[in-house]
């Protein structure tokens, strides 16, 4: 902790930190050791450091599509978000640090009268996590926009990938394959009208506001689309909607989402989800695969 407080300095090191302020489930464990770096010359050299040291280490965003068990987290976790935030926006390409949030991404877009992010104004990770599982909605993925990434691969050395080198598919790429670690990515958009971008990203809010609950602790959508089919719709022919384990319950509003009603552990959350894989596996033959990364000690 001493060597990363030098590197990070010891305002940027919280010891035994509980995950649960950390994820917007609101559940978790203690991390051992939290630490966000405001550079990526910081990032970097913690990576090294806990690579030398042998030290296990887990970076997250801001913890929007992540589940972290109920003893936490061994090791080290390193937070990119608040810090590693700017971006920039040239002609008609933006070029952001990972930790910039996708709705300010694509409000500087809208700004800028650039068309192609209004399907990422309500997605409420950063970039970072965004490219690496290649995020998507209503129609819209990253890889439809995304066109370089500079990121820190498994041996701690920074790589550059361009277009087809990411590898995008359904919620995965290069990246997440290689569990590499997003620094900034570049993003191509297509000059268009305000007025019709502004229109189209309200209706997409108006849409989701509709349909999800958002005002309760989720992750989001918790499976992948099975090929075929719906994820929610799916779990709401098995008789689910509203099923509810400890704090945990099956979104009234969006059978797709799990909610946290006030007071679940993350170990209510994950019983609900094998209790909703294995019932639309008996009924239906489908297995259901988690979108939701999930992380810690049990």
């Amino acid at each position: 902790m001493e060597k990363i407080k030098e590197i990070v300095g010891s305002e940027n090191v919280k010891p035994d930190e509980p995950m649960k302020n950390h994820t917007s489930f609101k559940v978790g464990g203690p991390a051992d050791i939290l630490v966000t770096p405001v550079s990526v010359l910081q990032l970097s050299q913690a990576i090294q450091l806990c690579k030398n040291e042998n030290v296990p280490v887990f970076i997250m965003g801001n913890g929007t599509n992540l589940i972290v068990r109920d003893k936490g987290i061994r090791g080290v976790v390193i937070k990119i978000y608040d810090n590693l935030n700017e971006f920039t926006v040239k002609d008609d390409i933006i070029t952001a640090y990972a930790g910039v949030l996708l709705s300010k991404i694509s409000m500087a877009a809208y700004e800028n009268g650039l068309t192609g992010l209004e399907f990422a104004s309500g997605i409420p990770g950063t970039l970072g996590g965004a490219v690496a599982m290649n995020a998507g909605a209503y129609g819209g993925e990253m890889k439809d926009v995304i066109i370089e990434t500079e990121f820190i691969d498994r041996d701690g050395e920074l790589r550059v990938i361009r277009d087809d080198e990411h590898q995008f598919g359904y919620r995965t790429s290069l990246i997440q394959k290689h569990s590499g670690i997003v620094i900034r990515s570049s993003m191509k958009l297509k000059k268009g009208s305000k007025e019709e971008i502004k229109a189209m990203m309200e209706d997409l809010t108006k849409k989701r506001q509709d349909k999800q609950p958002l005002e309760m602790p989720s992750a989001g959508s918790v499976f992948k689309r099975p090929e075929g089919y719906f994820a929610g719709k799916l779990i709401e022919d098995c008789g689910l909607r509203g099923y509810r384990i400890g704090g945990a319950e099956v979104s009234t509003k969006h059978c797709g989402f799990i909610i946290n009603t006030g007071d679940a552990i993350a170990k209510d959350i994950l019983d609900l989800i094998a209790h909703i894989q294995s019932t639309v596996r008996m009924k239906f033959g489908v297995d259901m695969q988690t979108e939701v990364r999930i992380v810690g000690e049990a």
